[in-house]
C-alpha cells in the first residue's frame, strides 16, 4: 500500500466533504484485508488529523492511496506519479482531489525491497517516505535513501535481539532460514554476525522463496531433518513461512523450537493456517500493543465503501461475508446472496481481528509525524499560514527532528538514521484447548537500555515446543564441567567440542574452560581437578613408624653402646681389656655413641642448623671411629712385630703416636666439613618434583662435592683398615682381634657400598630412611663384632679372660722357635 498525503487550505465546514471524496484505487487481481486495513489506519489518522481543531486548523489533509501489489515496479511507477502530480497512474483510477497538488509525504511500503526500490526513485526528490513495516536494516543508510524514515524499528536492532534471546535459553547449536530477499539476507547477516560474538553457531542456514522449484525445497527438509538442532531462527514473511511449514509437516518434522521476527510472530493468519501445530511454543520479537482509541470502530464501518462510485464495495463484501451480489459476474449458484445490510461485528476473518493493531499505530503515527512537521513549517497556532510555499526538502527536515506524543501517550520521533526507538514484545505462541493459539507476552527488550537489562524474559510462563514446560536443549556439545577443558572438533564450528580433564596439578574451576591452569608449586589439584589443595609437606618425622623405629633402633645401639662401655670400664684391670690399647677402645666405644646418636639429626622437620648438623656429624663421628679402628688394626700388627727377635717398632706406634694418628685423621675430615659449611653449606630445600602430589621437605647438599668427598674420605679409611686387618687375621694369638675387625669392616664397606645405588634411588623420605638405615648397620656391626667376643669372655667365659690364655698359644710357638 502507498498513500500519498497532501494538504489544502479549506474552511473548517468543508473539511470532512474533502475527506470522503478521495476514492481508493485499490486494482490488484485479488483483494488484500491486510493491505485494505493499512489503508484504513491511514484514512482514520487523516480524518483525525481534519477534525482537529489544534493540529493544522483550517488546513485540510488529502490523499490518494494505492496498492502496488507486491510489485515492485508498481510501486516505482506509482512513486514517480505521486512525485509528479499525476494523477493518471492506473486507467482503473478515478482519484481525484479538488485541484491540483503536489504530494507532501508518501506513507509505505510494507516490505523492505520495495521499500528500497522507492526510496531510491524519489530520494533525488527529498519527499518523506514513511515505512510502517519495512525492517531492512540497510534502510538506515542516508547516504543511498536520504528520504527513508519508518515507524517500525530497524533490523539491526531486532536481529540482535534475537541473539540476545537465543543466547538468554543457552542455545548454542541453531538453524536458520530466512527469506531470499532484502528483509531476509540483510536480517539474518545481522543475526549470524551478533550470534557469533556471543558463541552461537549456526548448524545451517538456508534461503527460501515463495516461487522456488520443490527440489531446492526438498534440500532444506533434507537439511532440517538431518540435523542435530533443535531450535530454528526465522527472518522469514509469512509466504515463505507457510511454505515451509507445509513441507514440514507432510514429512511430520515437528517439535522444533521456533523464534520468529515481528513479521509473523504475532500474526493470527499464520497461526490459523499453521493447523499441524508445527510452530507451537514459537518465541519472538513483535511490535509492542498498541491501542488507538476510536480506531476499530472506524475501521469496522465499511458502509462508506457503498457507493456507485467504488467498484471495491462489491469484491470485499463478497469476500467478507462468502456471499454474491445478483449483478455480480462472479456469482455462483451454490452461494448466498448478498444484501449489503450483513452485520459485520458477527463476522470473524481477518478482517476483524485486531493483532495487527500495532501496525496500524505505526501508520497512524507516519500520518501525526507529517501532521506536526506542517503545523510547525506552517507556523500554526489558531490558523496556519497558508502562504507559506512548501518544498519537500524542509517537510523531510522537519519530520527527521520532530518530536511529539499521540493521543495515547506514545512519544514519537526519529534518529539520525530515520529510526523509532527500538523497543519489542516477547511473544510466545501457546496453544490452547480449543485448537486456538494465543499470543502471550513473556518478556520485553529495550534497545534504550543498558546491556545487562535490555533483555527481560519470564521463563516460567513459557510454553515450549511439544507443549513442554522445560527449555529445550540445543547444543552441538555439552557444557564442559569444572576439572575439564574444551577441545575443538576438528572441522567443525567453535560450539563442537570433545571435553578433556585436566592434567594433575591443573584445574579449571569454571565452566567452558578453554584452558586448564596449573596449581601453585605449593598446591595440587583435587579428584575432581576443579580446585588446587594444599600439598602435604612430606619427611621422616618421629610420629610414623619408620621414623619410630629407626629412632628405636637409633637409642638401642646407643644403650648397648654405653653397656658395653661400662662393662669394659668395670672390668678395665683384665688382660682382654688391657690388651691392645683400652684407650683405644673406649674412645672407639665414645664414637660409635656419637654415630647412633647422630642418626637422630636425619628424623624430623628439616632446618637450617639441622641439614648443616646431619651430615658434618655423621662425617666426623665416623671417621674418629673408622680412625680408632685403623689405629686398633696398626697396634695389631706392630704387637706381632715387636715380638720378633731384633724388632723395637712399638716405640714408632706408642700410645703417644696412636692419640695424634686418630686425631690426624679425624682432624682432616673436620677441615672437609668446614670448607663444606663455607663455601655451599646444606639448607632446607622444598622439592616439589618427586611426587606431584605431595612436598619432600629434605635437605639439599648444597656441595655435592662437599657431601661425596666426606662420604670419599670415610670409605678410604675404611678399605684402608679392611686391608690392614685382612693381613692380620691369621696371626697367631689365642684371640686375636684382627680377626673381627676384618669381619666389621667388611659389613661396614659392604653397608655403605650398597647405600649408594639405594641413596640415589630412594624417593623423598626413603633417601633419608636409607641413610639413617646405613648409619645404624654399619655401626651396629662395628659395635657387635669387635665387643661382643670380648663381653661374652668377659661375662660368661672369665676363665678365659687372663694373661696366659690371651698369649697362650702364639707365645708357646714363639718359645719353640727361639729354641
Amino acid at each position: 500500500m502507498l498513500g500519498g498525503v497532501f494538504n489544502f487550505h479549506s474552511s473548517w465546514k468543508d473539511r470532512r466533504d474533502t475527506y470522503r471524496d478521495k476514492p481508493l484505487p485499490l486494482q490488484c487481481i485479488r483483494l488484500n484485508f491486510r493491505e485494505f486495513q493499512f489503508a484504513q489506519a491511514m484514512l482514520f489518522a487523516i480524518e483525525e488529523i481534519n477534525n482537529s481543531t489544534d493540529l493544522l486548523p483550517g488546513i485540510s489533509l488529502g490523499y490518494k492511496i494505492y496498492d502496488v501489489c507486491g510489485s515492485i515496479s508498481r510501486g516505482v511507477r506509482v512513486a514517480l506519479a505521486l512525485a509528479n502530480g499525476n494523477d493518471a497512474v492506473s486507467s482503473h483510477s478515478e482519484a481525484s482531489c479538488g485541484r491540483p497538488a503536489q504530494v507532501q509525504a508518501i506513507m509505505g511500503e510494507r516490505s523492505s525491497s520495495p521499500s528500497m526500490a522507492i526510496a531510491t526513485v524519489i530520494g533525488p526528490f527529498y519527499i518523506p517516505l514513511i515505512s510502517h513495516f519495512a525492517t531492512c536494516a540497510c534502510l538506515s543508510d542516508k547516504t543511498k535513501y536520504p528520504s527513508f524514515l519508518r515507524t517500525i524499528p530497524s533490523d539491526y536492532y531486532q536481529s540482535r535481539a534475537l541473539a540476545q534471546l537465543v543466547k538468554h535459553f543457552g542455545w548454542t547449536w541453531v538453524g536458520a532460514i530466512r527469506t531470499n530477499d532484502d528483509y531476509g539476507n540483510n536480517g539474518m547477516a545481522t543475526f549470524i554476525e551478533t550470534a557469533q560474538q556471543l558463541g552461537i553457531c549456526l548448524e545451517y542456514s538456508v534461503s527460501v522463496f515463495r516461487a522456488d522449484p520443490p527440489d531446492k525445497m526438498q534440500k532444506i527438509i533434507d537439511i532440517i531433518k538431518a540435523s542435530t538442532s533443535k531450535v530454528i531462527v526465522t527472518f522469514l514473511s509469512t509466504t515463505e513461512l507457510y511454505v515451509i511449514i507445509q513441507d514440514l509437516s507432510l514429512h511430520n518434522l515437528t517439535g522444533y523450537q521456533w523464534v520468529g521476527t515481528e513479521a509473523w510472530i504475532s500474526d493470527s493468519h499464520t497461526a490459523a493456517m499453521d493447523r499441524h501445530h508445527v510452530l507451537d511454543g514459537a518465541i519472538g520479537l513483535s511490535i509492542p500493543r498498541a491501542h488507538v482509541s476510536g480506531m476499530r470502530e472506524f475501521m469496522l464501518d465499511v458502509k462508506l465503501l457503498n457507493s456507485s462510485s467504488n467498484e471495491i464495495f462489491t469484491e470485499f463484501w463478497e469476500k467478507l461475508f462468502s456471499c454474491k451480489f445478483k449483478q455480480s459476474e462472479s456469482s455462483a449458484g451454490n452461494q448466498s446472496e448478498c444484501t449489503g445490510h450483513e452485520d459485520l461485528t458477527g463476522v470473524q476473518s481477518s478482517f476483524t481481528d485486531r493483532s495487527l493493531m500495532p501496525i496500524f499505530n505505526n501508520i497512524y503515527k507516519g500520518v501525526y509525524a507529517v501532521a506536526h512537521a506542517l503545523q510547525i513549517i506552517l507556523g500554526c497556532n489558531k490558523t496556519c499560514n497558508n502562504k507559506v510555499q512548501l518544498d519537500s526538502f524542509t517537510i523531510l527536515r522537519h519530520i527527521r527532528n520532530i518530536r511529539f506524543k499521540t493521543k495515547e501517550g506514545d512519544e514519537v520521533y526519529f534518529n539520525e538514521n530515520g529510526d523509532p526507538p527500538a523497543k519489542y514484545e516477547i511473544i510466545n505462541w501457546q496453544p490452547t484447548k480449543n485448537g486456538i493459539v494465543d499470543f502471550v507476552p513473556v518478556g520485553l527488550y529495550d534497545a534504550s537500555l543498558p546491556a545487562d537489562k535490555k533483555l527481560n524474559v519470564q521463563n516460567k510462563t513459557i510454553i515450549w515446543a511439544q507443549n513442554s514446560q522445560q527449555v529445550p536443549l540445543s547444543v552441538c556439545s555439552e557444557k564442559c564441567p569444572p576439572g575439564t577443558r574444551k577441545v575443538l572438533q576438528k572441522g567443525k564450528p567453535v560450539c563442537c567440542y570433545d571435553c578433556l580433564r585436566c592434567a594433575e596439578g591443573e584445574i579449571s574451576n569454571i565452566t567452558d574452560s578453554i584452558t586448564c591452569v596449573r596449581c601453585d608449586p605449593e598446591f595440587w589439584s583435587n579428584e575432581r581437578r576443579d580446585a588446587c589443595i594444599k600439598k602435604e609437606a612430606e619427611f621422616l618425622s618421629y610420629e610414623e613408624i619408620m621414623g619410630a623405629l629407626l629412632t628405636a633402633a637409633s637409642l638401642l645401639g646407643t644403650c648397648m653402646t654405653a653397656v658395653v662401655a661400662f662393662i669394659f670400664f668395670r672390668y678395665r684391670q683384665t688382660p682382654i681389656v688391657r690388651a691392645n690399647n683400652s684407650e683405644l677402645s673406649f674412645l672407639l666405644l665414645f664414637s660409635l655413641t656419637l654415630c647412633f646418636l647422630c642418626s637422630l639429626t636425619f628424623i624430623g622437620r628439616p632446618s637450617e642448623w639441622s641439614c648443616m648438623l646431619r651430615h658434618t656429624a655423621f662425617g666426623i663421628t665416623f671417621v674418629l671411629c673408622i680412625s680408632c679402628v685403623l689405629g686398633k688394626t696398626v697396634v695389631v700388627l706392630m704387637a706381632f712385630r715387636a715380638t720378633l727377635p731384633g724388632s723395637n717398632v712399638m716405640k714408632w706406634f706408642g700410645p703417644v703416636q696412636q692419640r695424634l694418628s686418630v686425631l690426624g685423621f679425624t682432624l682432616v675430615q673436620v677441615v672437609i666439613c668446614i670448607l663444606w659449611l663455607t663455601i655451599s653449606p646444606p639448607f632446607p630445600f622444598k622439592n616439589f618434583k618427586t611426587f606431584n602430589d605431595k612436598i619432600i621437605l629434605e635437605c639439599a647438599l648444597g656441595s655435592t662435592v662437599g657431601f661425596w668427598a666426606v662420604l670419599g674420605y670415610i670409605g678410604l679409611l675404611a678399605m684402608l683398615c679392611f686391608f690392614l686387618a685382612f693381613l692380620a687375621r691369621k696371626l697367631p694369638d689365642n684371640f686375636n682381634e684382627a680377626k673381627f675387625i676384618t669381619f666389621s669392616m667388611l659389613i661396614f664397606c659392604a653397608v655403605w657400598i650398597t647405600f649408594i645405588p639405594a641413596y640415589v634411588s630412594s624417593p623423598g623420605k626413603f633417601s633419608v630412611a636409607v641413610e639413617i638405615f646405613a648409619i645404624l648397620a654399619s655401626s651396629f656391626g662395628l659395635l657387635i663384632c669387635i665387643f661382643m667376643p670380648k663381653c661374652y669372655i668377659i661375662l660368661l667365659k672369665p676363665e678365659k679372660n687372663t694373661k696366659k690364655n690371651m698369649m697362650g698359644k702364639g707365645h708357646q710357638n714363639r718359645s719353640e722357635n727361639s729354641k
